[in-house]
């Protein structure tokens, strides 16, 4: 399973130089890698401890900043959005009204309309989730929630417990779909409104 397949501009990202090579590997060394970040960054930012917004973004009142954090330029806050764990937003992004982010990357334009949840997860170039849609990260029904995944004829496993979705560049998630822990969705995947995605193997 290739990042780059997924989404284009991961080779030029500041996480593609890193040991990991799966997304979860990413995701599960985020805070880490974030924190090496936030001595790279150039006097555009605004930083604060361990959180760094650009000059050029907007973060409206109401909205919770936990580090280790990045926001890009251009990108928009909203009031009533969470964004926790560590977080990395590439240019453009918005995490909307009562939005939560968590431990997740943001690529170009990805955007969380309202009233979201994304769990330790990837999303790649012009993502949009419309209102109420969820990436969840962890598997409370399951006595072993460890990572499983049918992919391509096989079955990927890892040892960890948290991990959301790994979203191609340009999908589409309608209104109030579930993406259930565990997703790998091809660039430019559209997910039905009310649908739900859970790629772990039946047996």
């Amino acid at each position: 399973m290739s990042l780059t397949d997924h989404i284009a501009a991961w080779g030029d990202s500041p996480f593609a130089s890193g040991a990991a090579r799966e997304a979860w590997d990413v995701v599960g060394g985020l805070a880490d890698t974030m924190g090496r970040l936030l001595d790279t960054l150039d006097a555009g930012y605004a930083v604060a401890g361990d959180i760094a917004v650009h000059r050029t973004a907007r973060v409206e009142d109401g909205a919770v900043l936990k580090g280790p954090l990045i926001v890009g330029p251009d990108c928009l806050i909203a009031g009533g959005s969470l964004l926790r764990g560590g977080c990395w937003l590439d240019r453009g992004c918005t995490v909307g009204p009562g939005a939560e982010l968590k431990t997740s990357l943001l690529f170009r334009g990805a955007r969380l309309a309202h009233f979201n949840f994304v769990g330790d997860s990837i999303l790649g170039r012009d993502v949009n989730l419309e209102a109420g849609a969820v990436i969840a990260n962890h598997r409370n029904e399951l006595a072993d929630p460890r990572l499983r995944i049918a992919y391509r004829g096989g079955v990927i496993a890892a040892d960890i417990a948290k991990f959301g979705a790994l979203v191609g560049d340009g999908s589409r998630i309608g209104a109030n779909a579930v993406i259930a822990p565990g997703a790998i969705l091809s660039p430019g995947t559209v997910v039905p409104r009310l649908g739900l995605i859970d790629q772990r193997p039946m047996a």
